[in-house]
């Protein structure tokens, strides 16, 4: 609550204005709208009970994600610019985007079998992927937005920060947080609501408490010592380099030691939101960045989107594997 009232006292709105028009951040943030709403309708035709999940989504933007988006704002961390839909500092496609990965990758990873204990590792590792061709973009989607010049989002690192792309390293790890504490925390909400017989209350009560407990987390100690081996180190280090590497390291042994536990591939039928969704974000964030000629932002995220792509697509033609 102390995080909530800080946002809620330091955001000033008197001169906001409503929206900022840049063609490509209209567009961009249209995409993910439209990626929302067709997820939304996925769920309530392939989720048995898809209230809970709607909740989910609900939960995650307004109890989580947005919460500690605002709170980087206020803190100086970054800035975003005026979008279509704000949640006070934050363009609400960006917590919207956020829970689709991890609905998404929840359901690849129950398909592909990856043991619940592994999977929020994994959905943190999947996320990263998604962000790292994203954050160099919208660094470089430069315009001018309530009287500031700003990029569509804007880091305000110092010269001592670890960094690539005018990105610090921590960014693409804390994605390995925020999507994984996430998935950790409804995982346990879904298990709680499997065990009381799918009982309609607990189906509304877990996900604001599980978004809640996560946003705690997010906030806590941990989440410097998973970033930066904090109070150990300080940011701005080579600890910030190895705990990204660490990210990567959990996908490959994840996909290595259990890449045999698939009784069947997945198929389009039931799971096309999978590659909809991270399909559809990444030719976003490839076509974007070739109009904008940002050619070594396209460089530099294109290996990371081919690879979780291809992660994807092995999952939908894999042969049967071993029971």
């Amino acid at each position: 609550m102390e995080i909530l009232e800080k946002i809620y006292s330091a955001i000033d709105t008197s001169n906001m204005s409503w929206f900022t028009f840049v063609p490509s951040w209209v567009i961009q943030d249209a995409v993910i709208i439209l990626l929302a709403v067709v997820a939304i309708g996925f769920v309530l035709k392939h989720e048995k009970k898809p209230i809970p999940i709607l909740l989910e989504f609900f939960c995650f933007i307004f109890l989580y994600a947005a919460v500690y988006e605002n709170f980087a704002t206020v803190t100086g961390w970054y800035g975003y610019g005026q979008s279509l839909i704000m949640v006070f500092n934050v363009p609400m496609t960006v917590p919207i985007i956020e829970y689709l990965f991890v609905y998404v990758t929840l359901r690849f990873c129950r398909k592909i079998r990856i043991p619940t204990w592994a999977t929020p590792f994994f959905v943190g590792a999947f996320g990263v992927l998604a962000d790292i061709p994203l954050d160099p973009l919208s660094m470089q989607q430069v315009a001018i937005s309530n009287d500031v010049l700003i990029g569509r989002w804007t880091w305000f690192i110092s010269a001592a920060d670890a960094s690539v792309m005018e990105v610090p390293i921590y960014n693409f790890t804390g994605w390995m947080l925020l999507c994984g504490y996430a998935a950790a925390f409804l995982l346990l909400g879904r298990h709680w609501f499997q065990k009381s017989g799918e009982n309609r209350i607990v189906g509304i009560l877990y996900p604001p408490l599980c978004m809640l407990a996560g946003l705690v987390v997010m906030c806590s100690p941990l989440s410097s010592f998973l970033l930066w081996l904090g109070p150990w180190f300080t940011k701005g280090g080579w600890t910030e380099y190895l705990m990204l590497g660490l990210c990567f390291a959990a996908l490959i042994v994840l996909l290595v030691a259990w890449r045999g536990r698939m009784r069947k591939r997945l198929t389009w039928k039931d799971e096309w939101i999978i590659l909809i969704v991270f399909g559809v974000f990444h030719l976003t964030v490839l076509v974007f960045g070739l109009i904008g000629g940002h050619w070594n932002v396209v460089l530099f995220g294109l290996p990371f989107s081919m690879l979780q792509m291809g992660i994807i697509v092995w999952g939908f033609t894999r042969r049967k594997g071993t029971a």
